[in-house]
């Protein structure tokens, strides 16, 4: 089995992004947001049969780990209350997606968050999904939209939502939404910065001695990190923290979201194929084709398969360790050729 661990839903039917808008225009204009629309199943099986379920099945993968879009969580607009509403709106289609594919896609949440409003609601939302069945929750580290405003991942602020993923044992991908500031493109340099930011704030902070079991994904390949591992070791050195092989890496993945045969390369080589995870983020950041390889840039599986791993390594990266990371994974894969359109 091969398990993709990093999808997202960027074809959901306009009218949920439409209602978006709607929402947020109500928020500045002081008023109650319109109803949320009524999508039917085949508005959204004709999402995802045309994208993501056909490329999962050309690309020889079998299931993947979905969420609502990265980039349009969006926490940085409206407030609390509607970013509430929206993560509500979010993982509710997810879970439909999920019901109509059970075992190919596998629901992975979207949080409330707002900069300096606590955790509580992270947490309620995080209990009602997983009672509905998701495996994983996204962690957004910057909900100020790229002005950093918020404590790093270490602060005890964020340990009311770490102990309730440590009780529920669901694992969370570090993952930052849209940027709002003008000086960070949101994919090229936004969500890479924040993964090599999160990962600093890990190395530079205790966290895993408070929450020994707590599992975070890094996604993008790690952001920056591998391939600057000896600038991290040496830091790690000067700083006076433990060996990151047992301050960081026993809890942290990285996936493979990279989108070329060299840097694919220098992870495998680097990171211990025990900490990565087979992703590819398709329809999603990078969406067109390789003119020197004639094959989408985002289609990783030819990658990793091409990367030389011991057959050990390669079924880890590809399944095994995401099966360790998300322990709820097996029992929502064992329902997969139960859905209609499978």
């Amino acid at each position: 089995m091969i398990i993709d661990c990093h999808g997202h839903y960027t074809t959901a039917p306009a009218a949920h992004t439409a209602w978006r808008e709607q929402q947020l225009d109500a928020w500045h204009a002081g008023a109650s947001a319109p109803a949320y629309p009524q999508i039917s199943d085949d508005e959204i099986r004709e999402s995802i049969e045309s994208n993501q379920l056909r490329l999962l099945r050309e690309r020889g993968a079998d299931a993947t780990l979905f969420s609502p879009r990265a980039s349009a969580m969006a926490h940085h607009r409206g407030d609390l209350a509607t970013s509430t509403a929206w993560a509500q709106a979010c993982n509710d289609l997810v879970a439909r997606v999920a019901g109509l594919y059970p075992g190919t896609f596998v629901p992975v949440c979207q949080l409330p968050q707002a900069v300096g409003a606590g955790s509580e609601a992270a947490v309620d939302e995080l209990e009602r999904c997983v009672a509905a069945g998701f495996v994983g929750c996204n962690l957004n580290p910057d909900p100020s939209g790229g002005h950093w405003t918020a404590p790093p991942l270490t602060d005890r602020s964020w340990y009311p939502l770490y102990e309730r993923m440590v009780e529920l044992d669901v694992p969370a991908m570090i993952h930052v939404s849209a940027s709002d500031n003008p000086a960070f493109h949101a994919t090229g340099a936004h969500y890479l910065a924040a993964d090599t930011t999160a990962f600093m704030q890990l190395v530079q902070g205790d966290l895993f001695a408070d929450f020994p079991t707590l599992r975070l994904v890094i996604p993008h390949g790690g952001g920056a990190v591998p391939y600057h591992w000896g600038r991290y070791r040496g830091l790690a050195d000067m700083l006076g923290t433990p060996d990151l092989a047992t301050h960081v890496m026993r809890n942290v993945f990285f996936d493979t979201c990279v989108y070329h045969q060299p840097g694919i390369d220098l992870l495998l080589s680097v990171i211990d194929p025990v900490n990565v995870l087979f992703g590819s983020e398709m329809v999603g950041a990078v969406r067109g084709v390789d003119p020197t390889t004639g094959h989408p840039f985002d289609d990783t599986l030819r990658y990793v398969r091409a990367a030389g791993l011991p057959a050990a390594d390669l079924e880890a990266v590809l399944a095994g360790n995401a099966l360790r990371v998300y322990p709820r994974l097996a029992a929502a894969l064992r329902s997969r050729g139960a859905g209609v359109a499978n």
